[in-house]
C-alpha cells in the first residue's frame, strides 16, 4: 500500500472519529432538555439511557459477522449517516415512542460505527508500525468539544433541540460521506472482501482482562457523559447553562491527553501510561464526590478527562497486538464491553443516586477504575511492539 493511501486513510478515519464525537456530545449534553421535551420521568430516564448501549452491543456483535463478508470501511460508510439522521430524529419528535425509536436507531448505528472505526484504527496502526490510536480518539475528543459547545449555545439561547442539531448534521453528513471515499485499513482499500478471512481463534480467557478494563473505563466515561450535567445542576447547584460545561471540559482534557498520549506510549509503554491514567481518574472521581460547589466539580471532571482518555484507545490497540491475525474479531468482541460499561454505569449511578446519594454513587466508578491497575500488565511492560519485534523508527513513518 502506498504512503499516500495510508495518509488519506488516516485523515478520513480521523474525520469519522471527529464526526462521531460531535454527534454523541450533542446527544448526551442535552439529556436534561431531551427529558423535558418528552416528559420522561427520573425513574424512566435510566431505562432510556440503558437501551442505547444494549442495542449498540448487539450491533457490535453483528458487525463481527458482517466484516467477514465486507470490509469494516463499508460498514462505517453507511453507519455514520444513520447516526446523524437518528440524532435529528431525537430532536424532531414529540411523543415518547418517537424518542424511543430514534434512540434505538441511534444505538444500533453507533454499535456498528464504533466497532468498524476501531477495526480500521487498529489495522492502520499496524501498517504505520507505531502508536497512532490515541490520535484517532483525540479527534473524537475534538468533536466532543465542538458538540458540547454547540449544546451550550443551544441551552444558552434556549433553542429547540432540532434547531440545535440541524446545522451540525447539515455540515457533517456530506463531509462524512465524502471522506468515506478514502477509508482504508492496513492491507487493502475499502471494498468487498476479496476472499475468506483467516479463521484465527480469539480465546475469551486471553481477551477477558482487556474486556474488564474496557468495561471499567466506560463505566467511568458513562458517568461523566450521562450524569455530569445533572450532577452539576442538581447536586452542586449549577445552572442549566453551566451544566453543559463539564462534558466540554472533559472533552478538552481528553483531547490534550490523547494528543500527547501516543508519545507517552512510545516512550514509556502502554502499561505505564494506563496505570498513570487509572490513578488520576480515580482521584478525579474522589474530587467530584466531595466537591463543595460547581467549580470544584469542574476540577474533578478535568482530572477525569486526563486520566480516562488513554485507557480505551490503548485497550483496542492491545487487542490488535494480542490477536494480529484476527484483530477485527477481537475489536468487535472487545467493543461490546464498551456498552457493558455504559449499560452498567448509567443505571448504577442513577439507582445509587436515587436510593442513597449521587455523591456516594461516584465512589463506585472510582473503585472500578482503580481496579484497572490489576490488569495493566495485559498491555505489556515494554513499548508497543509491531512487525519484527520492535516499533519502527519515526523516520520510517508516513503521514
Amino acid at each position: 500500500m502506498t504512503d499516500a493511501r495510508l495518509r488519506h486513510g488516516r485523515a478520513s478515519l480521523a474525520l469519522s472519529f471527529l464526526v462521531q464525537g460531535v454527534a454523541f456530545a450533542l446527544l448526551v449534553t442535552r439529556i436534561p432538555a431531551v427529558q423535558s421535551r418528552y416528559g420522561i420521568s427520573d425513574g424512566l430516564l435510566p431505562l432510556f439511557l440503558a437501551a442505547v448501549p444494549v442495542l449498540a452491543g448487539l450491533a457490535s456483535v453483528a458487525t463481527e459477522k458482517v466484516v467477514a463478508r465486507v470490509r469494516p470501511g463499508v460498514v462505517l460508510r453507511w453507519a455514520q449517516p444513520v447516526v446523524l439522521l437518528a440524532l435529528l430524529g431525537v430532536g424532531a419528535g414529540r411523543e415518547v415512542w418517537q424518542a424511543a425509536v430514534a434512540l434505538g436507531v441511534f444505538g444500533l448505528a453507533v454499535g456498528a460505527l464504533d466497532a468498524s472505526m476501531n477495526m480500521l484504527g487498529v489495522s492502520l496502526q499496524r501498517a504505520y508500525g507505531r502508536s497512532i490510536m490515541l490520535g484517532f480518539h483525540a479527534a473524537y475528543s475534538l468533536g466532543g468539544m465542538a458538540g458540547a459547545s454547540m449544546a451550550w449555545a443551544g441551552a444558552h439561547w434556549d433553542l429547540p433541540l432540532l434547531v440545535s442539531y440541524l446545522p451540525a448534521v447539515a455540515v457533517l453528513l456530506p463531509a462524512a460521506l465524502v471522506g468515506s471515499r478514502w477509508y482504508t485499513g492496513g492491507g487493502a482499500p475499502v471494498g468487498p472482501a476479496s476472499g475468506p478471512r483467516a479463521k484465527t481463534s480469539v480465546p475469551f480467557s486471553l481477551l477477558l482482562p482487556l474486556c474488564l478494563v474496557m468495561a471499567f473505563a466506560y463505566i467511568g466515561d458513562s458517568t461523566v457523559s450521562n450524569w455530569s450535567a445533572k450532577y452539576l445542576r442538581d447536586v452542586l447547584g449549577g445552572s442549566e447553562q453551566l451544566a453543559t460545561v463539564p462534558y466540554n471540559v472533559y472533552m478538552v482534557t481528553t483531547l490534550l491527553g490523547r494528543a500527547v498520549g501516543d508519545l507517552g506510549v512510545r516512550r514509556f509503554g502502554a502499561a505505564a501510561v494506563v496505570r498513570c491514567g487509572s490513578v488520576l481518574a480515580a482521584a478525579g472521581f474522589a474530587v467530584v464526590a466531595v466537591a463543595p460547589g460547581a467549580w470544584w466539580g469542574m476540577l474533578g471532571f478535568t482530572m477525569l478527562g486526563f486520566g480516562l482518555c488513554v485507557i480505551v484507545p490503548q485497550t483496542f490497540a492491545a487487542a490488535g497486538r494480542l490477536f494480529p491475525g484476527a484483530s477485527d474479531v477481537a475489536v468487535a468482541r472487545l467493543n461490546v464491553f464498551n456498552y457493558v460499561g455504559f449499560l452498567v454505569g448509567s443505571p448504577l449511578v442513577g439507582a445509587l443516586g436515587d436510593a442513597w446519594s449521587y455523591r456516594g454513587a461516584m465512589v463506585v466508578p472510582m473503585v472500578l477504575v482503580l481496579a484497572t491497575l490489576v490488569y495493566a500488565r495485559s498491555f505489556g511492560a515494554e513499548p508497543a511492539r509491531y512487525g519484527g519485534g520492535h516499533e519502527r523508527a519515526r523516520a520510517a513513518d508516513v503521514g
